[in-house]
């Protein structure tokens, strides 16, 4: 019986993602909510091949079985390990698969990343995207970060130039201030921004509501951080007990119910971890528990 603080949305049960209801992407790319992070599928330090390479694209394959059609992942994670695991994994891609990348980091080694925003890095890291992706064309494009050295017209400037070649389709942002977002949006059209956010770091509520307003995809990364929230007595681990679900599954409907815009990409290295993180989709908190988690800011 599901609790009384909780309400599921209608969907196929096999693929529980749909019940995290729909978002257009840039106004033409419809998705799923609760879509996958795929960074923790490469070797520690987001450095190298997977542990159990099996067992990851067990897990991509998973996904798009439990009704997942957003993808995130970036020419960094690994370096290129994830991009080429996704390509072996589900290449052919299903029609409704919308596979989001970034450029903008090199990576001397396991746990650095240093940013390059240079032009002719641009370009590079995108023409590999398509290479290890398999794709004509990457749907969505964040620059991974803005990087200071390099004037912003000029970073910007080669993504707009990509994308009039027909090798981007949208271009995104990541780990930006609305001030950055709006001085971006003079000069291209921005349909995204991946910026921290969790119950437990919420620096970028600005930037939520910013996103909101504009109806710009808000993709949290870290999802699952909840510090000492969901230790015993903490506000995460009282209402996951109140409803009969995991504190992580709570951590995930909370930031559904935060706004429409939201698209929460858990990441997991562990088809188990991935079937319990698709579930929380299916988990709508109540007011009594939203005020409650809310609270803890």
């Amino acid at each position: 019986m599901i609790p009384s603080e909780q309400s599921v949305a209608p969907h196929d049960p096999a693929r529980p993602a749909q019940a995290s209801g729909t978002f257009n992407i840039g106004g033409d790319l419809p998705v799923y909510r609760l879509g996958f992070g795929a960074m923790r599928l490469t070797g520690e330090g987001i450095w190298g091949e997977p542990a159990d390479r099996d067992e990851a694209i067990a897990v991509l394959r998973t996904a798009i079985e439990l009704g997942i059609t957003l993808i995130d992942t970036a020419d960094s994670y690994g370096p290129e390990v994830s991009e080429r695991l996704i390509a072996e994994a589900l290449h052919p891609y299903p029609k409704d698969l919308v596979i989001a990348t970034k450029a903008g980091f090199t990576r001397p080694g396991p746990g650095q990343w240093v940013e390059d925003g240079r032009p002719e890095h641009l370009r590079s890291a995108v023409e590999g995207s398509l290479r290890r992706l398999r794709l004509e064309f990457i749907d969505l494009l964040q620059l991974h970060r803005i990087d200071p050295k390099v004037p912003m017209e000029d970073q910007i400037g080669a993504l707009l130039e990509l994308q009039r070649a027909g090798k981007i389709r949208h271009i995104g942002l990541s780990e930006v201030s609305v001030a950055q977002i709006e001085a971006v949006r003079r000069l291209a059209t921005i349909v995204s921004v991946q910026n921290q956010y969790n119950l437990a770091y919420r620096n970028s509520e600005q930037v939520l509501e910013y996103c909101t307003r504009e109806r710009l995809g808000f993709i949290p990364w870290f999802p699952l951080a909840t510090g000492d929230l969901a230790q015993p007595g903490g506000a995460v681990a009282r209402v996951a007990e109140r409803i009969g679900a995991l504190p992580s599954q709570v951590a995930l409907a909370w930031l559904l119910a935060k706004s429409p815009v939201m698209l929460p990409i858990p990441g997991t290295s562990q088809v188990s971890h991935l079937r319990e993180n698709t579930d929380a989709a299916q988990l709508a908190l109540d007011d009594r528990a939203m005020q409650e988690l809310d609270a803890t800011d």
